[in-house]
């Protein structure tokens, strides 16, 4: 049973008891009536042929209150396409599928590269974003969530859990995030989020001072996590990143855009498991060592239009900050483990800390050589505004790849 601890500037809701889940997905299916829903699948091809997404797809076919699901597809040639096309086609809602690599989203693509207005780079953070703008021009759904396609413990519950929140008329938010404990069958996961993001924000807070913004940073308990819905209209005004750095991103710009009482956080499961990613102690620009530096670069950005001046003195007193606080996490992390049954290896986790301690390093580096340099990708607003038929040729391109 988790606690009921309102900490932070953000609402959280737990998980107190476990609800009837036809109860739920009954008053969701009410709610959806007036609120149309859809979920957005950002995915590799390869996934499909994983261990997670065919449970996915076969728990998402029950489930009734989606109007449309909405796959965003990388990786995948013209076969592959047609195979995604038949792997999805079980599912009862009404479907779309986004071929990025398809020479009609292509040809777009180029368009808005010609405007200067493309996503720099592929990856998740560039297909959520397409997936978004279709969603907007199709004009279909009210409500709108995302998760990963790498969930292998996943069940019904948590898309159930994750659009409650905003679907629910007597409630007042306009995005939530889902959390959940990253625990395995015998140890703790979610390293990133122990060893390196919480450890970061609590040093920055020493070295620069508190700050409402790393309160409101500190206030989620999985920032990290891959798992939000949204409100249509906050499509068109928020900016996304296209790096790893596209969760604490995500909600900086919310921060920037929204008051806190319009934001929660929900728990969205007892287990999760997904992919891992390597710790890449020897390639930094590969793993959580890429992972890590690209999300504190994301934190800086966000510092400096607050007022932060950064300079390298500024960074290796916030490394050597870190270092200490986060063997501290290490110590108190041990503690939990052992009380739990858990293992728990320190010779690893301290790895992992001295991995992340040069991404903070290299991460600051990166930032004071090109401080104007940044990963967003335009938002909404801003190319209707210089293409205003893009969203049109959106639909029609997504409609000619699923009818094909």
């Amino acid at each position: 049973m988790a606690d009921f601890l309102q900490n932070g500037v953000i609402t959280t809701l737990h998980k107190l008891k476990q609800r009837d889940l036809g109860e739920l997905e009954a008053e969701l299916s009410e709610y959806g009536a007036r609120q149309p829903m859809a979920l957005i699948l950002p995915s590799l091809f390869s996934e499909i042929e994983g261990p997670a997404l065919p449970r996915i797809v076969e728990q998402l076919a029950e489930i009734p209150y989606l109007s449309e699901i909405i796959i965003g597809l990388d990786q995948a040639d013209h076969t592959q396409f047609k195979h995604a096309r038949a792997f999805f086609d079980v599912l009862p809602q009404r479907k779309r599928i986004l071929w990025h690599d398809g020479p009609r989203l292509r040809l777009l693509d180029e368009m808005l590269r010609d405007q200067d207005l493309a996503p720099q780079q592929a990856g998740k953070g560039r297909n959520a974003w397409y997936c978004l703008g279709y969603v907007l021009a199709a004009g279909r759904a009210d409500i709108v969530g995302l998760h990963d396609c790498d969930i292998v413990t996943y069940d019904r519950q948590l898309p159930a859990r994750l659009f409650y929140p905003l679907a629910n008329p007597n409630f007042d938010f306009l995005f939530c995030k889902g959390y959940y404990a990253r625990v395995g069958d015998d140890r703790l996961g979610g390293r990133v989020t122990r060893l390196f993001y919480t450890p970061l924000l609590r040093a920055l807070e020493k070295v620069v001072g508190r700050l409402h913004f790393l309160d409101y940073l500190d206030s989620f308990r999985y920032s990290l996590s891959g798992e939000f819905s949204l409100r249509k209209q906050v499509i068109n005004t928020i900016r996304i990143p296209s790096d790893w750095g596209l969760e604490v991103g995500v909600l900086s710009e919310l921060y920037r855009n929204y008051n806190c009482k319009q934001i929660c956080q929900v728990d969205i499961a007892d287990n999760y498991d997904h992919k891992h990613q390597g710790l890449s102690d020897t390639d930094p620009e590969a793993g959580l060592a890429k992972m890590s530096t690209d999300i504190a670069k994301s934190i800086y950005r966000k510092l400096a239009t607050e007022g932060i001046t950064f300079s390298n003195e500024l960074f290796r007193t916030i490394k050597a900050t870190y270092y200490r606080t986060a063997l501290d996490f290490v110590e108190q992390y041990y503690y939990d483990a052992r009380i739990n049954g858990l293992h728990y290896d320190r010779h690893e986790e301290e790895v992992a800390v001295e991995v992340f301690v040069q991404s903070i390093i290299r991460a600051g580096e990166q930032f004071l050589a090109n401080p104007m340099k940044a990963p967003f990708i335009p938002n909404w607003n801003r190319v209707t505004s210089a293409i205003p038929e893009f969203g049109k040729l959106l639909c029609e391109a997504v409609e000619e790849d699923n009818e094909a």
